[in-house]
Formats: structure tokens, C-alpha cells, sequence
């Protein structure tokens, strides 16, 4: 199609590999879950690009670009004949980048006219965020499981044991900071444990309750409580989640 005078550009980091974010680009089940039911994409050169919004307005599109894990190219226009673009009418480009937390995801959308840019700047802040959403709901969906490995570890007295579960749930320079706490790297984590079970023998964590995540951000409440199940203490983790699911740091509230 011939160059469109005007543009905006907007992008976002989501914690998630490149390979899982470019999923949502090529197929339809999870397009769908981006943009809304009845959405749908054939994820190849000339396939088509259908997106139903909330309030049933239908845009339509073909793919004009993709490169497996590194982004896509679509058409982008207005079924109602009423709406300033027609389908075909201007061209979105999404671009995915490796990013220490995870994919930085580039949107680019050429437009006819500077009204039609500025009429889809707070659309497109509104659909990255949602897209960023599904992407990590889906890829920190084991939260609960992760949580309770990390509890588990921090109850196992064998230091063998212990190092085995946290390198289920943690990255090797995981960061831990509370009112005891402040290290870096699960060797320096797992001694910290170890010291714990000599100073408060008996005491166990439990997670207390569902996680709560968002976009690799997550709420974990827990309690405390002794040998005998006499409470000890509770309080809240905030956890920040590596992009291949792990936690990569916690900083727990007493």
C-alpha cells in the first residue's frame, strides 16, 4: 500500500519470552482473547485479520508481514462505510524485541490523516495494556504452584532439598528483601533459610488465600505459625516474576 502521512507509535514491556508474546499475533483463540470474542487472525502473509469490539464495530485487515517471533504487518480498516478508514485503509506494524524483562513489543499504525491518528492514540494505550495483560496471565498462570514451591523451601531444613525447590521457583540471582532480609542470589537465599531453621525451629509459612498478578507484578498473602500451628506472624509478598515464570525478586510486608 503507499505511504501514510502520519503515524504514532507507542510500546510496552511484557514479561513473557518473544516466542509466547508472538502467539497472540497468529492465532486466533488467543487473538481473540486480546481483542474480544469474535476476533480472529490467520496467522500468514495475505491472511485475513478480523477485530470485534465491545460494541460490535468490526475492523477488518490482512496480514502483509510476519516474521516468526520477531512480529507482524496488517491492513486496518472500518467495516461501517460510515467510519473514516476503510478496510485496507491504513497499516499496522508490531514488532517484538528481546528485553531484559521479558519482550518489548513496538506498535506502529500509519494513518491517512492527523484526526485519525489522534483518534486512535487512547485506543491503542487501552489495547497494549490489555494485550500485556492476557500475555502474562497466561504465562505466570502457575503462580499459585510457583508460590507454594517457594514456601516449601523455606520449610525444608536439608539444604540439598531446599536449593533442589528453589531452583524450581527462583532465578539464580533472585533478590529477597524484609524487615530480616536483604540479599541477592539463591545461594545467599537458601543460607539465610538455613539460618532461620536454626533461630525459629518449627516455624512454617503457608501461602494464605489466591495469588494476585498483574503483568508479572504479583500479591502473595501468607501466615506464620509454629510447631504446635500457634500463630507467629502473616504478611503480604510482593513478588516480581522473571519472564520464564520464575520469581525473580520478593519484598515481604510483616
Amino acid at each position: 500500500m503507499p505511504k501514510l502521512p502520519h503515524s504514532l507509535e507507542r510500546s510496552v514491556v511484557i514479561r513473557a519470552p518473544r516466542e509466547v508474546v508472538f502467539r497472540y499475533l497468529t492465532d486466533s483463540e488467543r487473538f481473540a482473547r486480546w481483542w474480544g470474542p469474535g476476533s480472529s487472525i490467520d496467522g500468514k502473509v495475505g491472511g485475513e485479520v478480523q477485530i470485534v469490539y465491545p460494541n460490535q464495530v468490526v475492523a477488518r485487515g490482512a496480514v502483509t508481514m510476519l516474521r516468526q517471533d520477531h512480529g507482524i504487518a496488517f491492513t486496518y480498516g472500518y467495516e461501517d462505510p460510515s467510519k473514516p478508514i476503510r478496510p485496507g485503509g491504513s497499516l499496522v506494524t508490531i514488532e517484538l524485541h528481546d528485553h531484559a524483562e521479558g519482550t518489548l513489543v513496538k506498535l506502529h499504525h500509519d494513518l491517512p490523516t492527523a484526526e485519525d491518528r489522534d483518534h486512535h492514540v487512547p485506543g491503542w494505550r487501552f489495547q497494549l495494556a490489555l494485550f500485556a495483560n492476557v500475555v502474562a496471565d497466561e504465562q505466570h498462570a502457575r503462580l499459585a504452584e510457583l508460590t507454594d514451591q517457594w514456601f516449601a523451601a523455606w520449610a525444608e531444613a536439608d539444604a540439598a532439598a531446599r536449593d533442589s525447590l528453589l531452583a524450581l521457583c527462583a532465578t539464580d540471582d533472585v533478590r529477597m528483601l524484609d524487615k530480616y532480609a536483604c540479599l541477592q542470589g539463591r545461594d545467599d537465599l537458601s543460607q539465610h533459610i538455613g539460618m532461620c531453621h536454626q533461630f525459629m525451629p518449627g516455624v512454617v509459612m503457608r501461602r494464605a488465600g489466591d495469588p494476585r498478578q498483574c503483568q508479572g507484578t504479583a500479591v502473595v498473602e501468607w501466615t506464620a505459625s509454629d510447631a504446635q500451628g500457634n500463630p507467629r506472624g502473616r504478611g503480604t509478598n510482593v513478588v516480581s516474576l522473571a519472564p520464564d515464570g520464575r520469581i525473580a525478586s520478593v519484598v515481604g510486608f510483616w
